[in-house]
């Protein structure tokens, strides 16, 4: 009796273990694989704030962003002058068989107005001329309205006694900025007629948003780049109206929530800080975080991890030097720089600081501006 037990639980178990086995290979077979070890980026090079770095660092920004505005201010625009793209419309008076054909586009249909009339006149071609009938091939490019109305007439007084013509910019197409940022409407404006003021400009983009940062606002123009502080200019006396826009110019207005610096690690209260008119030192942001925590401790240091397009930096401040304080208040930060306290540097690297949760999802967000 207990062999003929013994040999049926043999003959159970063995069933079980061949049913069980397909099913821990397939299993084995659709189990996802191992996440791949990602390896820490290494920290970057360790770069001590001394005075003569402060000065690299100022004439670095100043090199990179130019305050001087004086090439900018025009105190009296110049008057619009055609260029290649323009839409001329052009009356010979008494010779209503003299007119512009209607404007194709690149499909061959009919351009429209945005009123839905088709859109006719005489088009400066790329080289900036204008062929009209009996004058024949007009060089005009960066003549005014009356220049290029007194060229034409006097072209046309071989086969028109006393001809009288009226010539306007029908369609303004040769000339652009681009506004960009905290405004309405971002986006392409025609330059007209009405000089191409930064407030003109501003106003057909829609107006500055609430989240605007007026201090920070930049204009680049080929390979210079302006800082526009609307505070200091008018401090200074200077009309923003004066500051006179060239096609091509970009203007990028900052949103004050790009300009947030996060300060964290041993301070009284970690905190993200909006900087004051575009600027904010070292020893400023240490101060509105309450300053370094009272627990004393000989190895504890300053930080501030800056995100570049050549990679990260990280610099460090002394603060046993006799001198910490004052260079403190030189160094300025940039807006998303993280300034860490801590006995050690920031150990989570993997292409950027990674503040802590209490600092990113909590911090308190001050918005404060000069007295």
């Amino acid at each position: 009796m207990e062999t003929t037990f013994t040999a049926s639980a043999t003959r159970l178990a063995t069933r079980m273990f061949v049913l069980a086995l397909p099913m821990a290979l397939h299993g084995c077979a659709t189990a996802p694989p191992p996440e791949p070890v990602v390896a820490a980026a290494p920290r970057p090079p360790t770069e001590m704030i001394t005075p003569q770095l402060i000065a690299t660092e100022q004439e670095k920004s100043e090199g990179a962003v130019s305050k001087d505005l004086s090439r900018l201010l025009v105190q009296r625009p110049p008057s619009y002058t055609i260029d290649s793209g323009d839409i001329l419309s052009i009356v010979v008076w008494d010779h209503p068989e003299l007119v512009g054909a209607t404007v194709k586009t690149a499909s061959g249909a009919a351009e429209l107005t945005v009123a839905g009339a088709p859109v006719s006149g005489f088009m400066i071609d790329p080289k900036g001329q204008l062929q009209f009938p009996f004058a024949g091939t007009l060089k005009i490019a960066g003549m005014t309205e009356d220049q290029a109305r007194r060229v034409l007439e006097k072209k046309l007084a071989r086969y028109i006694v006393t001809p009288k013509v009226a010539l306007q910019v029908h369609a303004y197409r040769s000339k652009q900025v681009y506004v960009d940022g905290a405004v309405g409407a971002p986006g392409i404006q025609a330059i007209n007629n009405v000089p191409m003021t930064l407030m003109e400009a501003l106003n057909r983009a829609g107006g500055l948003l609430p989240t605007a940062d007026q201090s920070r606002m930049v204009l680049e123009r080929g390979k210079q780049r302006y800082r526009i502080d609307m505070g200091e200019l008018v401090q200074k006396r200077i009309n923003p109206r004066n500051l006179l826009l060239a096609s091509g110019d970009v203007v990028r207005v900052h949103a004050r929530d790009d300009d947030l610096v996060v300060v964290s690690g041993e301070v009284v209260v970690p905190r993200a800080l909006a900087m004051r008119d575009g600027r904010l030192t070292l020893n400023e942001a240490l101060g509105e975080a309450g300053g370094l925590s009272p627990q004393p401790s000989e190895a504890r240091q300053v930080y501030v991890v800056r995100k570049t397009k050549d990679g990260v930096r990280l610099f460090q401040l002394d603060v046993r030097s006799a001198d910490a304080m004052a260079m403190a208040q030189e160094f300025e930060l940039r807006p998303k720089d993280v300034v860490h306290v801590a006995t050690t540097p920031p150990a989570n690297w993997n292409g950027k600081l990674l503040p802590s949760k209490q600092v990113t999802m909590t911090a308190a967000v001050t918005h404060t501006s000069k007295p």
